[in-house]
């Protein structure tokens, strides 16, 4: 068992034989429906929120996991380990980050660093996935903390979604803003930007927008670095499965997985979301 303990929220959807290989511990957000919460991924799977999705005409909130959850787990992990890194989504969107570093002031004599990854979905769980392998390995937190940084800097995010109603819902886009875009048939191209999620590129119809985001991707990998990247969908698979197939194929350079827009963040793009997130190795 590694020194150091890697611990992440649900928000990353890292499959979960991943995080028992690596020992990834995951606090769950939740999702709510009137006054029931569910623990993402745990209580509610991504299969069973689309079903509800289907049949309720009121969308779910979300909401970040108590502090006492994070206690809960830091605390567990003192037991076996000298020290946690824990990584979270960013703090542009979600509480998380701040209840994560608030729970370190409750646990005693063991050391924690708390970091804002500023994006989310396997964006931030391949920068877990790498720094739970170096904790494996035995690397210090210095040189652990040093790569984080790196992927950080390195990492970029473009996604579409389908239907803008669920950004307006979600508080991301205005009334005004919605009405003009359902009326132009725009699907802006997503990114993040200073931790938040913002419009990057306003264009008419999805196959442009799909267009857009390779282009973005293909400027990068015609140089020929090796590229880690995934491919995030909401519903979707078979466009993923197109896409994974024609960048393997022109680019052998890139390793690519295919993810998931899990519950909590699929509340606010809906399904039919998709996009690419990649960093140089």
């Amino acid at each position: 068992m590694s020194e150091i303990a890697i611990i992440t929220d649900s928000t990353s959807y890292i499959p979960k034989e991943l995080q028992d290989e690596l020992q990834i511990t995951v606090v769950p957000l939740q999702v709510v429906y009137g006054n029931k919460a569910y623990r993402e991924e745990v209580e509610l799977t991504e299969a069973d929120f689309y079903s509800k999705l289907k049949t309720n005409d009121q969308l779910p909130t979300t909401s970040q996991p108590p502090v006492g959850e994070f206690v809960e787990a830091y605390m567990k992990l003192s037991k076996n380990h000298k020290r946690a890194i824990a990584i979270h989504m960013s703090s542009g969107i979600s509480g998380t980050y701040q209840g994560a570093v608030t729970a370190t002031t409750m646990v005693d004599d063991f050391p924690i660093d708390v970091i804002d990854s500023e994006i989310t979905t396997y964006a931030m769980g391949a920068v877990v996935v790498e720094a739970a392998r170096m904790a494996q390995a035995g690397k210090s937190r210095e040189e652990i903390l040093e790569r984080i940084e790196y992927i950080r800097t390195q990492m970029k995010t473009y996604f579409l979604v389908e239907d803008l109603d669920f950004l307006y819902r979600g508080g991301r886009l205005s009334a005004a803003q919605l009405m003009l875009g359902n009326m132009l048939k725009i699907k802006p191209i997503l990114t993040f930007e200073n931790k938040k999620i913002v419009p990057y590129q306003k264009v008419r119809t999805r196959a442009k927008a799909k267009a857009g985001i390779m282009e973005l991707f293909e400027a990068e990998a015609k140089a020929g670095k090796p590229i880690q990247l995934s491919i995030i969908q909401a519903q979707v698979q078979e466009e993923a499965e197109e896409w994974k197939a024609y960048i393997e194929a022109t680019y052998p350079h890139v390793t690519v997985t295919i993810s998931h827009f899990g519950p909590v963040i699929a509340t606010h793009v809906g399904p039919g979301a998709i996009g690419l997130t990649w960093y140089n190795k």
